[in-house]
């Protein structure tokens, strides 16, 4: 009996351990496979975060995921999609959050940083629809879903005789079954969501950067943990990509310069070319897509210099806009 006894208690405590890292997440498939990602490349990097049971994945729903009926615009835009698991982080319910970059708002919650982006996947939109091969083969009023204003401006500005559904959130998953179920007859997604989910014989073209600017981050998940918790920082020092840190900051600068509204379409990628200097660009648009302003920059792959670039791309688009420009 207390053999029986101690193996029962054994077995109880390795049932109950606390896990050493807690990743909070969003739920759908997509926040998971970035979840899932980071949890591997932590294991990969640690030992001791190897074991069974040392890594655990804490599912938080957010506004976001809970409100599908409406635009994103309309029920605030920004930090939709991190207010909750920047919650549970400050409050120790999680170690660290797991974000995609593009919903991260360009300002961070007091006492959390984000020390961390993992390789930037790539950073295209995909073109999807069972009826034509490309946007410009689609019939003259044919229906594009999108949630996304800065693909909407874009894709209007292009070709104004497509319409916009433009209310079409939802999952991966549940857009491409909405296509199948011919309420659109075309969508577009991050390629980058596409391959992390393993669907990208969904695809049926993709779209160039000068065809369709990327969002800000667009293809970058980013990793925070609470300021003061040193341990959560020096694991995730291990796995940072410093390339796809200084491109999501240039981008990232530009769009805090700009304080664009949520209504504002707004578009913009740093990249290094063979020279290894950065290359970025970014766009300001109407809604509409009557209006679309373009700049570029070169400089200096290195963070001073692209925090300016993207700085002053900003300020250039904003004096070209004008007043009343960026009002909701």
């Amino acid at each position: 009996m207390v053999i029986r006894a101690s193996i029962a208690v054994e077995q109880e405590t390795q049932k109950t351990k606390v896990a050493l890292v807690r990743i909070g997440t969003r739920g759908s498939p997509l926040a998971l496979a970035q979840a899932y990602e980071t949890r591997d490349k932590l294991m990969a990097a640690h030992s001791e975060l190897a074991e069974e049971g040392a890594i655990q994945i804490v599912v938080i729903k957010t506004t976001g995921d809970k409100i599908l009926t409406q635009p994103l615009a309309d029920i605030g835009g920004k930090g939709l999609f991190t207010k909750e698991i920047d919650e549970a982080l400050l409050n120790g319910d999680i170690d660290i959050a797991v974000h995609s970059m593009k919903d991260v708002p360009t300002y961070l919650p007091d006492k959390t940083i984000l020390p961390c982006n993992l390789p930037r996947e790539d950073v295209r939109d995909a073109f999807i629809s069972l009826t034509a091969a490309s946007l410009s083969e689609l019939p003259a009023g044919s229906i594009v879903g999108t949630a996304s204003l800065r693909r909407k401006s874009q894709l209007l500005h292009r070709y104004k005789s497509l319409n916009v559904l433009e209310n079409f959130r939802g999952n991966v998953q549940t857009r491409l079954r909405k296509l199948n179920e011919g309420v659109v007859q075309a969508t577009l997604l991050a390629l980058a969501g596409l391959k992390r989910l393993n669907m990208t014989e969904n695809v049926t073209s993709i779209l160039s950067i000068d065809e369709m600017l990327p969002a800000v981050a667009q293809g970058a998940i980013g990793i925070a943990c609470r300021s003061n918790d040193d341990k959560m920082a020096n694991y995730l020092a291990s796995l940072n990509h410093e390339v796809t840190r200084l491109a999501v900051a240039c981008e990232r600068a530009f769009l805090e310069t700009l304080d664009g509204s949520c209504r504002t379409p707004i578009a913009g990628y740093a990249c290094h070319d063979e020279d290894g200097n950065c290359i970025f660009k970014g766009l300001v648009a109407s809604p509409d897509g009557t209006k679309v302003l373009e700049t570029s920059r070169k400089g200096p792959y290195a963070f001073e210099d692209m925090i300016k670039m993207g700085k002053d791309a900003g300020k250039e688009l904003l004096s070209r806009a004008g007043p009343g420009f960026f009002d909701c």
